[in-house]
């Protein structure tokens, strides 16, 4: 064999290698499903195209990217969380309350929302590795128990359904400036929460790609028995998976009262389904150990598209809701071809 040909070989066997990397990836699918959709909406919708339009489907894709990020993590840990909605609105009501309550500076509620948040999280975690019940189970009970909680303790401390205004306490503008506020870049408004959702995007990918407690999440969601054999510390990794979420929650629902000043307790049912198809569509797999956090952002800026593409094309905003589900199916559907693919390429 000749230098010429030598160097072809070379040249087969990087693209090759390229290729199975390429489809490796778990976000492949769902990239292709956003290019779709982008294009889509760019035809049928004349302003979709604008800076202000895109600003806004950013931040709609970034209320949900925030929760869709840990939630991502935690389902390639092989878990569930059908808490995740309503403690986001837990999340508000804690802080909101003890600030207004204890008529202290609002940012020790926002401290106190933070370590309610984190041990719900590791509430869950702990019950599920205690009681080796299905995190269906455990976290629907959650959801149950938050959800009453939520009502009731509104209820009882401000005799509505609804928080008191918190907008004249201190520091209220210095956590709004935090949480809610928008940031001006080239004449176009850019949330605040859409700097958080990359940031934890950059996080969540350091943390699967680059530690090793990325390889922890990714053993014990494929098989957890086989990971606790080989010396993976399987519930320690489990409780810190809940405990992300909890965090997520925790910056999502600061945003939601800083954004308004007061909180309505019934917020939030529902949302957990979401923030799992979010990561579904961005490739994650319901069995668990496999996904990325990138995905689940991928996931969640098509669910922005969609559901501001709507309104831009003024559409019935009532097919939302058939949208997302045709785009979970198509999203799972071609995911599962990819994951073919790059199988077909070993």
């Amino acid at each position: 064999m000749n230098a010429t040909q030598v160097k072809q070989a070379d040249e087969r066997l990087v693209q090759t290698s390229a290729l199975r990397k390429l489809l490796g990836r778990p976000e492949l699918g769902s990239v292709v499903g956003a290019i779709a959709v982008f294009v889509f909406f760019a035809f049928f919708a004349d302003s979709f195209l604008r800076a202000s339009s895109l600003s806004t489907v950013l931040y709609a894709a970034s209320t949900i990217g925030i929760m869709a990020v840990p939630v991502a993590l935690l389902m390639i840990g092989g878990e569930f969380d059908l808490s995740a909605g309503v403690m986001v609105t837990s999340s508000a009501l804690v802080s909101s309350m003890f600030s207004y309550q204890m008529t202290a500076n609002v940012w020790v509620g926002v401290g106190v929302s933070l370590l309610v948040t984190l041990a719900i999280g590791a509430f869950n975690g702990f019950m599920l590795t205690r009681t080796k019940l299905p995190s269906f189970i455990i976290t629907l009970g959650t959801f149950l128990m938050l959800t009453g909680l939520n009502l009731g303790f509104t209820k009882l401390i401000d005799g509505t359904v609804s928080t008191k205004s918190i907008a004249d306490m201190e520091g209220f503008p210095s956590a709004q400036d935090v949480f809610a506020s928008t940031i001006t870049i080239g004449g176009v408004g850019l949330k605040v929460t859409i700097l958080w959702w990359l940031a934890l995007v950059a996080v969540g990918s350091w943390i699967l790609l680059r530690t090793r407690a990325g390889n922890w999440i990714f053993a014990v969601g494929g098989n957890k028995d086989a990971a606790r054999a080989v010396g993976v510390p399987v519930t320690r990794t489990r409780i810190g998976l809940y405990m992300g979420v909890g965090f997520g929650a925790w910056i999502s629902g600061q945003h939601l009262l800083f954004s308004y000043d007061v909180v309505q307790s019934g917020e939030g049912v529902g949302n957990e389904l979401i923030y799992i198809i979010a990561a579904v569509i961005g490739g994650c797999l319901i069995t668990g150990g496999y996904g990325s956090a990138v995905g689940s952002a991928v996931g969640a800026f098509i669910f922005g598209m969609t559901s501001k593409g709507i309104v831009f094309a003024e559409w019935n905003p009532d097919w939302f809701k058939f949208f997302l589900g045709a785009m979970l199916l198509l999203a799972t559907l071609l995911n599962a071809w990819v994951r073919k693919r790059a199988e077909a390429t070993k």
